[in-house]
């Protein structure tokens, strides 16, 4: 039996949904096993899409579809189409002339042009989302205590929660989110008027990108014990990457 919002989660998936419509569908996420596995479902494809081997096409290629395009646009501008054209035929006419060279130019453009590293893109879309209206925090707390066993009941993990205030990272509190088609725990701090969110989520055996960035957040990825972690700001990049040792010392200490 199909969810009566599988395309709108669907359209969230696809990043086609404003913050407030993505709350509602991130909640309907957290009660809906047949929307939960869509959402498995969309993060093994893209994954799959996003790891393939793309490459450039040489300029001698493009040089010579582009020539092609305009060959076939100036063969077409004095010729008067005798009667519309079967529907029938909209195959048999796009597999030929100036058709087949317009979808040769598509094949092309998506054959060669560079992999988008989905990861990132949901983190900093998640990231986003976190620092607008009320969905930066589910559980608002400063107790290491509190914290870590509120995951217990709202995730499939236990993230690291250690409070690094002596070092100026002041845990705030967590709340669960979806990242990249699963589900995720994700620790809050603030770092003066910064906000950091520790991204943990259960290792599926991926290449992490190490570091990386994107409208205007940097994140930094790493994979320890079972899970992946990612912590993503707007914070200076050598702060971030203090923020990162604590938490990895932290862990190695569990």
């Amino acid at each position: 039996m199909t969810c009566d919002e599988s395309l709108k989660t669907q359209a969230y998936l696809d990043g086609e949904l404003d913050a407030a419509q993505s709350l509602e569908v991130e909640a309907h996420l957290e009660q809906c096993a047949e929307c939960q596995a869509l959402a498995a479902d969309h993060a093994d494809l893209k994954e799959a899409m996003a790891g393939a081997s793309y490459h450039r096409a040489p300029a001698a290629l493009r040089a010579r579809i582009g020539a092609a395009l305009d060959a076939e646009a100036k063969a077409q501008t004095n010729v008067v189409p005798l009667k519309a054209p079967r529907r029938s035929g909209f195959w048999l006419g796009a597999g030929s002339g100036a058709g087949g060279m317009a979808i040769a130019a598509a094949l092309a453009f998506l054959l060669f042009m560079p992999a988008n590293n989905v990861l990132v893109a949901d983190l900093a879309d998640a990231h986003v989302r976190s620092l607008m209206g009320e969905h930066l925090i589910d559980v608002a707390s400063s107790d290491h205590h509190t914290v870590k066993p509120w995951f217990a009941g709202h995730s499939d993990i236990s993230p690291p929660t250690e409070d690094f205030k002596a070092d100026g990272f002041t845990l705030v509190g967590g709340r669960a989110d979806y990242v990249h088609g699963t589900r995720a725990a994700v620790v809050v701090y603030r770092h003066g008027a910064h906000i950091i969110n520790l991204f943990a989520w259960a290792d599926r055996n991926a290449r992490l990108p190490g570091t990386s960035s994107r409208a205007g957040y940097r994140m930094v990825f790493w994979k320890q014990k079972d899970l992946d972690l990612a912590a993503v700001s707007d914070v200076d990049p050598a702060e971030l990457d203090r923020f990162v040792a604590l938490v990895k010392k932290s862990q190695s200490r569990e």
